[in-house]
Order: structure tokens, then C-alpha cells, then sequence
């Protein structure tokens, strides 16, 4: 999606404000679009069942579900929750193109949607989000 037809987020914040509220390195990923290391985001090998939300805004992004193993060091999910919980943004930062995913209610970079790697889920894509752009609420049950 083009920034200039995205819709507008629904929580704004200063970049003072959301200093205060993340840690450094949750600011860096969420706000600067930084990228965690790969295997050691807590989230990587989770296997509980629940809802992963933003950490910065708290909407609902991916159920456990939809997440599956990669093996590429960040956790893995085939679809979002719904359609509207994600923008994908088109990334040419690195001298490749890549499709960066966004929340939609307050932009905070998410991680990357790669399509066509043949593994064996639904939708042939691969959502590597950066555990530290996520919260896990595990179901009640």
C-alpha cells in the first residue's frame, strides 16, 4: 500500500510519548523499524494458544493459530487476524523489494510479509514479525 492512500492510524502519539510509554529497544523496532536478532525474540518457538496484539497499542494482530514454524528466527503466521488489523507497505530500503506489515491502528512496524516459499500453509505467505512488536494473551481455557 502507497503511505499517501493508507488509512490514517486511530491512536496517535508524540515521538516523546512513545518514548515513554516502550523500552529503547521496543522503540526502535515499533517506531524506527528496526529488526530484533533473529532466535531470540520470546516469541520465536511459543506454542501457546491466544491472541497476539501490538505491544505499542494493544490492537489484535495474529492468533496462535495462524502461526507456524519457519525456522527463519522470528515468529511466523500465514494471515493476520483480519484483514484490516495490517497495513502492508511496499519496502525498498535494503536494495530489494519487500513488503513491510504495519499495525493499522497505529503504524508501528511489525516485521515483513514474504509470499512463495512453498510452505505448506493456506496462504503460501509468511508473516515474520519481530516478537518484540507483540503481546501475547493467552486464551482463558
Amino acid at each position: 500500500m502507497d503511505p499517501a492512500t493508507e488509512p490514517a492510524p486511530k491512536v496517535v502519539k508524540s515521538d516523546a510519548e512513545w518514548r515513554a510509554q516502550l523500552t529503547p529497544a521496543e522503540y526502535q523496532v515499533l517506531r524506527q523499524a528496526g529488526t530484533e536478532r533473529p532466535f531470540t525474540g520470546e516469541y520465536t518457538d511459543a506454542k501457546t494458544q491466544g491472541v497476539y496484539s501490538c505491544r505499542a497499542c494493544g490492537a489484535e494482530l495474529f492468533r496462535s493459530d495462524t502461526k507456524f514454524e519457519s525456522h527463519c528466527g522470528w515468529p511466523s503466521f500465514f494471515t493476520p487476524l483480519a484483514g484490516d488489523a495490517v497495513i502492508e507497505r511496499v519496502d525498498t530500503s535494503l536494495g530489494m523489494r519487500r513488503v513491510e506489515v504495519l499495525c493499522a491502528t497505529c503504524h508501528s512496524h511489525l516485521g515483513h510479509v514474504f509470499e512463495g516459499e512453498g510452505y505448506d500453509t493456506p496462504t503460501d505467505l509468511r508473516y515474520c514479525i519481530n516478537s518484540i512488536s507483540l503481546r501475547l494473551e493467552p486464551d482463558a481455557s
